[in-house]
């Protein structure tokens, strides 16, 4: 060893470290050990899941130690994690897919941060996921719960329902991603990570073209005013420093208010509440009469089964919704084969 390795190894059993203005002390935060949630946080970015995955994992875990009067999960097992479970299916009543949602975040905790494999906590409880048919509207219905939307809210349930799009597809949208000479919408970073191409409604073409203007011309003022900037993914931001307040950047349906960065006092526009279009579709097909249990995401349901409805092949489907496997879009053919549209009933006989 050298010198040089011996004066590094000094500073940190001594508690100092060699920084760029000279040699400082270790704070006290820096000597403690990273905090059971932040190893969580780290081993899920660093695998690059989603920040909705990554809070819904780190709530579990919480739920998780909590249950067990802050026992460190290092000290537990598979008897803590199926009392657990047992917890949420039996008092908190929980669905199955709640349940294995909780048991992923568990195990994800003693694989990736405890460095325990599945195997050493033995058997672990499943929950048997019940096979539920989608809600599907009829053609009808979608009409009269668009004709009770106006402005962006129509225009995004036009997308979801026109071109199979999710809600999170739509507001995530950029500029560069519709292409117009072209009719086709890009989804970038779908579901599981994967792009794909999907058509672009012609009855929303123009009103998008509309808004795109509207959009633009906030837009300039935003860059006027020495703002306009938007976040991009991953690195983007340094290897192209200038494309933040790129009109190809820019969301498609950004928020009405910019953000500030509390740090450097930048301000910019993210995209639009998810909550405020759930909220606008639900109040529609409320106020349209459907008994149904209309969402934002029955939509895109109604979508594929009307592509298969009038023809289209399932496996053209399943690459318009973005679907890994093709047992997730054979779904709707069980939705178009029940009822008169499959069987006939022997009502109708007599």
């Amino acid at each position: 060893m050298d010198a040089s390795q011996g004066r590094s190894r000094g500073w940190v059993e001594h508690g100092f470290v060699k920084k760029e203005f000279g040699n400082q002390p270790l704070t006290s935060d820096e000597r403690k050990p990273p905090k059971l949630l932040d190893q969580l946080r780290y081993a899920l970015r660093s695998r690059h899941y989603s920040g909705r995955t990554e809070e819904t994992y780190c709530l579990w875990v919480k739920r998780f130690v909590f249950y067990h009067k802050l026992r460190h999960p290092a000290d537990m097992g598979e008897k803590e994690i199926n009392t657990f479970l047992s917890h949420l299916a039996i008092e908190e009543k929980v669905s199955a897919s709640t349940q294995n949602q909780a048991l992923s975040a568990v195990l994800f905790l003693y694989r990736h941060v405890l460095n325990r494999g599945i195997g050493d906590l033995g058997e672990v409880i499943r929950a048997r996921k019940p096979k539920r048919l989608p809600i599907v509207m009829t053609r009808d219905e979608v009409k009269t719960v668009l004709n009770h939307l106006d402005g962006q809210n129509w225009l995004l349930a036009s997308l979801m329902y026109g071109a199979g799009l999710r809600l999170n597809e739509c507001l995530c949208l950029r500029v560069q991603d519709i292409d117009f000479g072209a009719n086709q919408i890009t989804v970038r970073d779908g579901k599981g990570f994967k792009d794909r191409v999907t058509m672009l409604p012609q009855a929303a073409r123009q009103p998008l073209l509309e808004h795109l203007q509207k959009v633009k011309r906030i837009h300039e003022k935003d860059m006027i005013c020495g703002f306009g900037r938007v976040g991009l993914p991953y690195a983007l931001a340094r290897k192209y420093p200038k494309a933040p307040r790129e009109w190809g950047w820019q969301y498609v349906f950004p928020q009405k208010n910019r953000w500030v960065n509390a740090r450097t006092g930048e301000q910019g526009r993210y995209h639009l509440d998810e909550s405020i279009v759930q909220k606008a579709v639900r109040t529609a097909a409320c106020d349209a009469g459907i008994a149904k249990r209309a969402t934002c995401h029955t939509l895109r349901h109604s979508f594929a089964t009307h592509l298969l409805d009038s023809g289209y092949d399932i496996r053209t489907v399943q690459e318009l919704l973005g679907h890994k496997d093709i047992r997730t879009t054979m779904v709707y053919t069980h939705v178009l084969n029940r009822g008169g549209k499959g069987v006939r009933s022997p009502m109708d006989t007599i």
